[in-house]
């Protein structure tokens, strides 16, 4: 110690203790610091591969879509009892309804508090047909100013823009090749109601699903309308929330307020939450695991460390060190070494995720998936890898300020 300077005497003798086992002190810091490292580096990574899902998901539909309820048949029952006249029951053809009154439906919708953009749509299925070629498709009329707020379809137009007016479709990349057709080209739609007309396709995009690009097809709200004959009705408003996993609480809210059938992205999608669920738990027991070896790790040196210096630590005792300063020696020396190494891994985790952004590209060379290094993430990790350095040292503390000055200096 340089004269002047002051510290601890407990901090100065737990320093003291590593620098003299350097070697097992540079061993267990780098043991937790690779433990530290890979904590953040998964944690980082299944939370990247988690938003990269869920945008994926979202890319081409709204968090939430209010629709009518679905038609039932009741059983007949007489006029002056509650006997049931007719029992065999048969599920009535669910024809395209309409919202009633969606005008005021999706104002109160739209001043729920989690609610972002509320867009009316009239949808239903419709027939497209170029020359000899025709293929059924669901057909989407949408306010493009709301619409495009819930799905950025602007974005994923490969070839025109995504401009609707008048009589005015975009289609997909599959149905625009199935049809031979591209930008400028006129095709027919026509519905179940005997209704058609002729459109100009001014944009093709890539929803990044070919499904839904061989089958989806936008129009100007009110050319479905026409074309559905549904004029001046919806029959979906498509919902988007500021949380987007609060989707399924809202959609319950919706249903109780309006009595409209609302189904979330949660919903419509168990299996890709019960994927998530799956990765959830493999990172939590990665994190348990890791922690537990690190914490035996840390005791282990203490330990041995407590064994090779019960000399040390019986003339410390004779000197007059209490127990209590004894015990603190050897938490400090947990704390460190797990503040220590949680550093390192910090400085390894950060370098890892660099890297896999540089190297690990999708084949066109774009970023595989966006990795965030979260301050937050870096903070627990630090401050659990100290937590575990000074439970790890608890117990070869207690041993260590319970041993007999007499005995320890006899060795």
């Amino acid at each position: 110690m340089k004269s002047g300077s002051w510290v601890p005497f407990e901090v100065f003798v737990a320093i003291r203790f590593l620098k003299e086992g350097m070697i097992q002190t540079l061993f267990i810091i780098g043991g937790i610091s690779i433990g530290v490292g890979v904590i953040i580096f998964m944690s980082a990574l299944l939370s990247g591969l988690k938003s990269n899902f869920v945008t994926r998901v979202l890319t081409g539909q709204s968090h939430i879509q209010v629709i009518p309820p679905k038609e039932v048949v009741r059983p007949m029952r007489s006029s002056n009892s509650t006997a049931v006249v007719e029992s065999t029951l048969q599920a009535p053809l669910q024809r395209i309804k309409s919202i009633d009154q969606w005008q005021s439906i999706a104002q109160q919708i739209s001043q729920m508090p989690l609610v972002s953009v509320v867009s009316p749509a009239t949808t239903g299925a419709a027939l497209v047909i170029r020359g000899n070629a025709s293929q059924s498709v669901n057909l989407i009329g949408m306010v493009p100013d709301l619409y495009y707020k819930i799905v950025p379809l602007p974005e994923k137009i490969v070839q025109g823009q995504a401009v609707l007016r008048g009589e005015d479709v975009l289609i997909g990349t599959e149905l625009a090749s199935n049809l031979g057709v591209t930008v400028g080209d006129k095709i027919n739609l026509s519905s179940a109601a005997g209704s058609s007309n002729i459109f100009t396709l001014r944009g093709i995009f890539d929803l990044g699903n070919k499904g839904a690009n061989t089958r989806t097809v936008y129009v100007a709200m009110r050319s479905a309308q026409s074309l559905l004959n549904l004029t001046g009705l919806a029959t979906v408003l498509d919902v988007t929330l500021k949380d987007v996993y609060e989707a399924e609480n809202v959609a319950k809210s919706i249903t109780a307020l309006t009595q409209l059938e609302a189904d979330s992205w949660i919903k419509t999608n168990e299996q890709f939450f019960t994927a998530i669920g799956a990765q959830t738990t493999a990172n939590t027991a990665i994190r348990f695991f890791v922690a537990l070896s690190v914490g035996f790790g840390i005791a282990s040196v203490l330990v041995v460390s407590v064994v090779q210096r019960s000399s040390d630590i019986g003339i410390l005792r004779a000197m007059g060190i209490t127990r209590s300063q004894i015990m603190r020696i050897f938490l400090i020396q947990g704390g460190v070494l797990g503040f220590g190494g949680a550093l390192v891994g910090a400085t390894l985790g950060a370098t890892a995720l660099t890297l896999w952004e540089v190297f690990m590209r999708n084949a066109d060379g774009s970023v595989m998936f966006v990795l965030k290094l979260d301050v937050i993430m870096f903070g627990q990790s630090l401050l659990l890898a100290t937590l575990t350095g000074l439970l790890a040292a608890f117990a070869p503390a207690l041993r260590a300020a319970r041993l007999d000055p007499v005995v320890a200096m006899r060795g």
